[in-house]
Order: C-alpha cells, then sequence, then structure tokens
C-alpha cells in the first residue's frame, strides 16, 4: 500500500513517527473501514495510538470511555501537545465545574473537538446522553476494557452499563483496548459490550526483557527489599503493596535507610498524589512505594524494577504491574514476595461478598498460587493464563528457568488425572478432583456419590501438592483446558483423549525435599536455614555455632534454647552480622532487654567469626520502626501494668484479640518483660495453665502448630497465652 496515504500522513503529522509498530496499522485500517474492533495489547504496546489517529482523521468526535480521571488528565495533555488547537481534546468528569463544563461542550458543538474522554458514570447521566445524542460521533473507544468483566483484575460494574447507553445515544463502530485478558475476559467483554463479530487484534504479551522472581516472604523483607534497592544505585523502580497502612510504614522505612522514595494511594488528598507522582516520573525521587490505584497510564519508560511486597489478587493485576518495567526495552526485574499467608489474609477479605464474586475470588487467587509455586518456567506459565503458547524448553530470564528442577516421569499419573475426570464426566474443579483423587470424603463427593465410584482414592499414594503439579502441568501442555463458560471447571482436551488411548512421555518438575539428606534426629526441625529462598541465612557456618552457643547457655540458665532467641533472630544475625549490641537491638525479635541479657556472648562469637574468615559485612541498614506501631507497643505495655483486661484492651485498639496476642508475642519475645497474671487467672483454670507451662519447660520448640498437637485438648488462644507467660517468666 502507498505509504503516503492519509494515515501515513496523520501519523507523521500528528505524531512525528514514520512507522507503525506492531498491528497499529492494521487495527487503525480496520477502525476507518467501520468495523468493531478489540485491541489485545500489552503495557507500552502502544494502545493509545489505534484510536488517537482515527479519532483525529474521522468526521465527528470520538467518544473514549476512561476510568480513571488522572489517566483522561494525562491523555488530554498530550493530545493537546501534538496539536496546536487545546480543544482538540476535552475530558467530562466529575473534577470539572460548571463553567468548565460548558466550555467544553461549546468546542465539541462547535466541531473543534476529536476526542471526548468520558467517565462512564458521567456518560450514564440523563443531561450528558441527551447532548452527546445531539453531536456526530466518530466511534467509541472503551479503554481499560477489562474493567467489564466480573473476572478482570479491576472489575467496575459501571463499565456493565456502556452497551445499554451506547444504544441510547446512537450506535457506531467501537473499539474496546485492554493490556489484560485471559480468553475468559475477552469473551465476557466482547459479549457484554454486543460486539463478538468484532475483528480481534492480538499483540503477543511475551516481555522478553522482562526477568520474573518469586521469593518466600520472610520477616527479613524489608531488609532484603532495602539491600536490593540499594543496590541499584539511582534506578526507578516501584514497590505495589496490598494496604495503604503498608504504602505509608514502608516509604517511611525507605526514606529512613536514605532512599528517595515517596508514597502513593487512593486514600492522600489529590495534590500530594499527583505531587509524588510527578516527583517520581520526573526523577526527583527514585521510588514510588504504592498500591494498584498507581500505575493506569503511567507511561515511564526507564522503571528498571518492579517489586510486588504483597502477592496480587490475581496474574491479570500482576502482569499489569509488572509490565510497568522495561518499556523501553530495556532491562526490567520483577520481583514478588510469596507466602501462603498472604492468600489466606485476601481470602478472609472477601468473606461477607456475594457468593458468586467470592468464588471468582477464590479462583483467581488459585492461578495466583499456582504460578507463584510452580517449578516450571514462569513466562509459560503467565502466557499460557492469557492463552498464548510458549514453546522454548528454557526463557533463560526467569528464576525456574535459571535454577531448573528435575523433571520425572509422570505418565501414569496423568492416566490416573484423565481417568478420574472421566469418571466425575468433566464437571468439577482441581480441587474437588484432587479431594477426589486421594479418597478425602467430604460433603459434596458423598452427595454425589462419587465415594462409591471405582476411581475414588485411585490417587491416594501420592500427595497433594504431587496431583497438583500433575494438573497444572496437563494445562500447560494442553491435555486438560478449563471451561470457558464455568471458570475452573476442567475438562479433556482433543489430546488429552488421543494420550488416554496412546499414551507418550509425560514429565513434571518436582521439588527435591531433602531427598538426599540424612537428617538429625537431635535437631530442632524449627532451626533448619531456610534452603535456597532469598530468605534464608548467608552464613550456615556461623548459623550452626550460634545455635552450639545458644544450646550451652540453655543447658546452663536451664531454659530451652528458643527462650534465649528464636531461630528467625539467628537467621538474621547469620544473613547482617551484628557486632554490637547497638546493632544486634536491629535484628528481629531482639530488644534492649534481650540483647543486655544474653546478647554479649553471641555479637562476640558473631565478631571473631568476622575478623577470622575476613569477611565484608553488609550495608548496616537503619530500619526504623514506624512511630505509630511503637506507640501502640509502649501502650500495650502501660496498660497490661495497670491491670487492663487484653479483651478489653484489644476492643480499645480496635484490633482482634488475635492481633492484640501477636502485639504481645512481639514484645516478650524482643526481651521485654510483662505480667498477665491478672488476666490468665480471671480466665483459664490453673491446672489447664500448669500443664500447659510444663509443656513449653520441657519441649525443645516453641512453634504454635506442634504444640497444638501436643495439647490437643486445649485451645490455640490458651496455648498462646500461657506460652507468653512462660516467654516473659523465663526469658526476660
Amino acid at each position: 500500500m502507498e505509504k503516503q496515504d492519509s494515515i501515513y500522513k496523520g501519523l507523521k503529522k500528528y505524531f512525528g513517527f514514520d512507522t507503525f509498530k506492531g498491528n497499529q496499522e492494521a487495527i487503525i485500517r480496520n477502525i476507518l473501514s467501520g468495523k468493531d474492533t478489540f485491541v489485545l495489547m500489552p503495557t507500552g504496546g502502544g494502545k493509545s495510538l489505534c484510536y488517537q489517529l482515527p479519532a483525529l482523521l474521522m468526521e465527528g468526535t470520538a467518544i473514549v470511555i476512561s476510568p480513571l480521571i488522572a489517566l483522561m488528565k494525562n491523555q488530554v495533555d498530550a493530545m493537546r501537545n501534538h496539536s496546536e488547537e487545546n480543544g482538540i481534546a476535552h475530558f467530562l468528569n466529575s473534577s470539572l465545574n460548571k463553567q468548565e463544563i460548558e466550555e467544553v461542550k461549546r468546542d465539541v458543538l462547535s466541531g473543534r473537538t476529536k476526542m471526548l474522554y468520558v467517565a462512564p458514570e458521567s456518560l450514564t447521566k440523563t443531561e450528558n446522553v441527551e447532548f452527546l445524542r445531539n453531536i456526530p460521533i466518530s466511534f467509541y473507544a472503551v479503554d481499560e476494557a477489562h474493567c467489564i468483566s466480573e473476572w478482570g483484575h479491576d472489575f467496575r460494574p459501571e463499565y456493565r452499563r456502556i452497551r445499554p447507553i451506547i444504544s441510547e445515544i446512537s450506535l457506531r463502530p467501537i473499539i474496546t483496548l485492554t493490556a489484560t485478558a485471559t480468553p475468559k475476559v475477552q469473551h465476557d467483554i466482547q459479549k457484554n459490550l454486543g460486539m463478538t463479530d468484532a475483528v480481534v487484534f492480538k499483540s503477543s504479551f511475551n516481555r522478553p526483557n522482562l526477568y520474573y522472581e518469586i521469593r518466600n516472604k520472610t520477616e527479613q523483607i524489608d531488609r532484603e527489599i532495602i539491600k536490593y534497592i540499594l543496590s541499584q544505585g539511582k534506578k526507578s523502580g516501584i514497590i505495589y503493596c496490598l494496604s495503604r497502612k503498608k504504602v505509608d510504614d514502608f516509604a517511611e522505612i525507605l526514606q529512613a535507610n536514605d532512599i528517595r522514595a515517596l508514597p502513593y494511594h487512593a486514600g492522600m488528598d489529590a495534590a500530594t498524589r499527583s505531587h509524588n507522582q510527578d516527583a517520581f516520573l520526573m526523577e526527583k525521587v527514585d521510588v514510588i512505594v504504592a498500591t494498584i490505584a498507581f500505575g493506569m497510564g503511567i507511561d515511564k519508560p526507564d522503571v528498571r524494577y518492579v517489586i510486588h511486597y504483597d502477592i496480587p489478587k490475581s496474574l491479570e493485576g500482576y502482569y499489569q504491574e509488572t509490565g510497568r518495567a522495561g518499556r523501553d526495552g530495556g532491562e526490567g526485574k520483577c520481583i514478588a514476595f510469596y507466602s501462603e499467608k498472604d492468600l489466606q489474609k485476601l481470602e478472609r477479605f472477601m468473606q461477607g461478598k456475594p457468593v458468586s464474586e467470592q468464588e471468582i475470588g477464590k479462583q483467581l487467587l488459585l492461578e495466583t498460587a499456582a504460578y507463584a509455586e510452580t517449578s516450571v518456567c514462569r513466562r509459560k506459565v503467565l502466557l499460557h493464563y492469557f492463552g498464548e503458547e510458549y514453546n522454548e524448553p528454557n526463557c533463560e530470564h526467569c528464576d525456574n528457568c535459571l535454577n531448573p528442577k528435575k523433571k520425572v516421569e509422570a505418565k501414569e499419573l496423568l492416566i490416573t488425572v484423565l481417568e478420574a475426570i472421566t469418571a466425575l464426566k468433566e464437571k468439577q474443579k482441581a480441587d474437588y478432583l484432587i479431594n477426589f483423587l486421594i479418597g478425602k470424603e467430604s460433603s459434596d463427593i458423598e452427595t454425589y456419590g462419587h465415594n462409591e465410584l471405582e476411581e475414588f482414592g485411585s490417587g491416594a499414594d501420592e500427595e497433594e501438592s504431587t496431583w497438583e503439579v500433575v494438573i497444572r502441568q496437563a494445562l500447560l501442555d494442553n491435555y486438560l483446558k478449563k471451561d470457558i463458560e464455568n471458570y475452573g471447571i476442567l475438562k479433556i482436551s482433543k489430546k488429552g483423549k488421543d494420550f488416554l488411548k496412546s499414551p507418550v512421555s509425560f514429565k513434571i518438575t518436582k521439588d527435591e525435599e531433602d531427598e538426599d539428606s540424612m537428617s538429625d534426629p537431635e535437631s530442632d526441625d524449627s532451626d533448619v536455614i531456610s534452603a535456597g529462598g532469598s530468605g534464608g541465612a548467608a552464613d550456615p557456618v556461623l548459623f550452626s555455632m550460634m545455635k552450639d552457643l545458644r544450646k550451652k547457655l540453655s543447658k546452663k540458665l536451664n531454659v530451652p534454647p528458643y527462650v534465649i532467641f528464636q531461630p528467625s533472630s539467628l537467621e538474621a544475625m547469620a544473613t547482617s552480622y551484628p557486632i554490637t549490641l547497638e546493632e544486634l537491638q536491629n535484628i528481629p525479635g531482639v530488644g534492649a532487654g534481650k540483647a543486655k541479657r544474653y546478647g554479649k556472648e553471641f555479637v562476640d562469637l558473631i565478631k571473631k567469626h568476622v575478623e577470622e574468615n575476613d569477611i565484608t559485612r553488609p550495608e548496616d541498614l537503619r530500619v526504623k520502626t514506624v512511630a505509630n506501631k511503637s506507640k501502640l507497643k509502649v501502650s500495650i505495655v502501660q496498660a497490661i501494668d495497670r491491670k487492663v483486661a487484653l479483651d478489653d484492651l484489644a476492643e480499645s485498639k480496635g484490633i482482634d484479640f488475635n492481633e492484640m496476642l501477636s502485639e504481645v508475642e512481639a514484645i516478650v519475645y524482643s526481651g521485654t518483660k510483662i505480667n498477665i497474671d491478672y488476666f490468665l487467672n480471671e480466665v483459664m483454670d490453673q491446672d489447664v495453665l500448669q500443664d500447659i507451662y510444663s509443656y513449653f519447660k520441657e519441649t525443645e520448640t516453641d512453634d504454635l502448630e506442634k504444640a497444638q498437637e501436643e495439647l490437643s485438648d486445649y485451645t490455640e488462644t490458651e496455648i498462646r497465652l500461657v506460652r507468653i507467660k512462660f516467654f516473659s517468666d523465663m526469658a526476660n
């Protein structure tokens, strides 16, 4: 096609480019020909140009429906920079006053405005519908279209009302754009907008320059992130946290460690939020600590790392947020910290929501957990989630590919899975299937009579985790698929049916869990250094020496070893090498009292080890405690001194009783002596108290799960309360 046609002239005139990227040209020609268009293009692929250029070339005004006020403003400012005419683009939303709205309407009616950005809430207002019925509309663009789907990571109910409103205004072609959509979400969007016949343009979701890594989340997370940021010099990075409070607290901790960082979340006033965003874009700060409110439409090309302090609620959210790294094609490190506890917390947040919403949320969390726990190439898992195949044996740019796990033959296990799915008539989800395989009775299984089937318990020889791996791999290899209408229900693909007739080799990656190591029967399991994960101690030799010293002290003082220092505290010491009592107090679980009582022998040992082995210590990190948190601890100690009942105290502080116990545990674990006898005498029988107290005196570990197994007659709360008393009596 002749390069000098109108779209190339427009590209050069308005945007200064000579060539298009990827699918842009085909998309624009499709819009210009008046067809509905569905654009699936990852972050940084140039989605905005796909509707901006045709809007400039066509008669009438394009209505761009966009979810965020800040995003609209950015887009309008950008469009005005491309034109001499300010009225070429406007937005219509709740941030405008009456006079500004009138000005927008004048420009639109005069024909000067080629693009009108509208929030979905503004689109539904009667006066706006009336106004839009009287203007020539070129087409509708629905940006961030995943907001339509309940399965999308940013569902907005008002987005589902777009189609009826469009029908009321005037029917014109629709272009929908999104950077993340699974096949399920894509189907939802097209169905809801009545555009099942749209021409679909799907760009690859693969971002080859991004490196993906999952790390175990431990108590050392703050220290670990700070060390990482300091190693990156002045490079730009984003830290995502799930809660606003964590954003504020962590930004403060980074600042205390001489890192130029600012917070960003929806709870801040608009001026501060805007100021902090601009400071990051203008490189006055290096790091922004944010909730997911930060990022839509943020076009900073040189973000070099994105760290997830908390694992996101969905893989779509994760992909969207990691997609803000390396948009210029340069380096982009994506590191997420994962712990199963975080997922359980997210599940608890869903309680109280409608059942259908809870079910969707649970399925999305399961996908996230599968990604975090997999040993397979992360790129392959991520792309498969978005309906794209990645067939390279090793991407060489994720933690799993750089540290590959051993593969084992699992042909027979896949046959067992496929036969079980067949027996269940392809009507169940993965968790149901696994219970069925391992022969775990449940009310559902009994109701359906599935415990009577021959295949029930056919996989009882294997662990639940093994079946999870087999199902994940079978999905990745297309032996199984998930039903698009009933998300999560497992179906056998044609390839799976062929496999059953004629099985071939099928391999899974399996973690080698201490297969070759003989464990010391006298060793305390809770003292094992985390293997492989970055939360592990850097110096196993020092860790072992400190354990011996702790054992010697425990015999001398007649207290269990964990009372002196927790295993996690020893691990932290073996990572950061504290050589003074002041430095020792920066270690989690070590307060002034504990450092004074037990610390001298430990810091002497560490100092000697550092000198003898010529160890360069990592830079000391002043991980500053957030003031409010230390205030809370002080006020709890003062209230206990005044003998305030712990349940009343929890209520007055606005936290639940378990959180209160966690705060009190942290206080006694760090070396402060408190006396809660007044409360125990009121709520607990003396025999119960003595029984639990004796257990902790004789055991080698303070692990709660082990204690609950041994003390099965008592509640978790009773055990925790007595453990607090024991710790305070013996250690502090």
